[in-house]
Formats: C-alpha cells, structure tokens, sequence
C-alpha cells in the first residue's frame, strides 16, 4: 500500500453537501483506519489534470501511490483488498459482498439516481416519466425490503456492499421514499449510526464548509 490521498471537490452548491461520493470513500477509510489526507480540485474550473484522472471531470478518485483509481465502486473494492474489515476473507462471504456492492450500483442507485433528478427539478408526480421511475423504483425498493427484513448486513458482516447500498437508499430516505419499506429504514438508520460514518459526514462537510 503507498500513500492514500482521497480527491474531492474544493466547494459544492449546499443541496448536494452530505451526498458527494467522496464520504463512500472516507467512510471506507474511517471503517478499515488506514490513513489518508484528502486533496481538492475545483469545482468551477475543472482542468486537464482533474480528466487526466477522472475523464467525466467527477469525483472523487483515489491515489494509492502510483495507482490512480476513479467511480467509487471501484475505489472500495481496492480499499477490501487492503483490509478485512471492508471485504471478509472467507471466499463465499466475500463473493456475496461483491455482488451485492454491484447490485447497489446496477440494480438499485440505477433506479434511484433518475428519480431523484426528476425529484431536484420538481417534476410532477403526474407526469409519465415520474410514474414510470417512482414504478421502477418501487419495485427494486420492494425487492431490497424482503432481503433486508431478514438480515442486519447484505453479506453477513458489514461489508463495502453496506456502504453503497445504505448510502444509496439514505439519499432515498432524505425524500422520505422508505416510509413504506421500514426494512430498508432501519438499515440505513444502522449504517449511519456507525462511527466511521459519522466521522465521515462531518468530515465532508466541514470540506465543503471551509470554501464557503
């Protein structure tokens, strides 16, 4: 492992501040304590060298030493290989939390991510993209309902799986979409109750805070 060095943002409008998939990151780092400092780029004038490591101009990215990695995703699962307590060591415990960090991103962030852009633009709930979305998204959320019911982490312990996907459906929570699935609330309520992400959250915004 070289030096870790988290990439983010220097400043964010407020509405997103808690949100910005750098704190998957630093929740990630918090939950293994491997240590990191964290770097910023600007958010108005995004340059060559911002592309040259993140090619869409987003965050974050990661550095660990001459290794440059961006998406979040990808991110964790580096940051599992460098410790147990974010990806099990046992082979089918740690296979189930790959897939089930995957399902967040594919299954679950793909339905949800669209609602919540039509949700920010205020689109009305009579229109026929938001009843095709909220349907989509009712659906998935239906389906993470029977699983969470019956488990407190996706792949026994937690895992970098329950970092996405509770991070996932707490962007959910903030529009009070889970009212009718108590499953998926309290696990986001578990998850973020843990110290890591509390560390992480008010890390973040602190960040953000300091370019105000």
């Amino acid at each position: 492992m070289g030096d870790l060095v988290l990439t983010t943002f220097d400043w964010v409008p407020e509405i997103p501040r808690g949100y910005v998939r750098d704190l998957r990151v630093r929740w990630a780092l918090e939950e293994a304590g491997l240590p990191y400092r964290v770097e910023s780029v600007p958010f108005r004038d995004r340059k060559a060298g911002h592309f040259a490591h993140q090619p869409f101009g987003q965050v974050p990215w990661l550095s660990d030493g001459e290794i440059s990695i961006f998406e979040s995703g990808a991110i964790l699962l580096h940051l599992g290989e460098l410790s147990p307590a974010l990806l099990p060591t046992e082979a089918r415990a740690r296979s189930d939390a790959k897939e089930w960090l995957f399902a967040a991103l594919n299954s679950v962030e793909m339905a949800s991510l669209p609602w919540s852009i039509l949700k920010f633009a205020g689109e009305s709930t009579e229109s026929k993209a938001w009843k095709g979305f909220d349907g989509f998204l009712s659906g998935r959320l239906d389906r993470m309902e029977s699983v969470l019911a019956g488990r407190e982490w996706l792949a026994g312990a937690f895992s970098v799986a329950d970092i996405v996907m509770s991070d996932v459906l707490r962007l959910m929570q903030r529009f009070d979409r889970l009212s009718a699935h108590p499953a998926c609330r309290d696990y986001v309520a578990r998850a973020t109750a843990r110290p890591a992400f509390l560390k992480a959250y008010a890390d973040q915004m602190a960040h953000f805070a300091k370019a105000d």
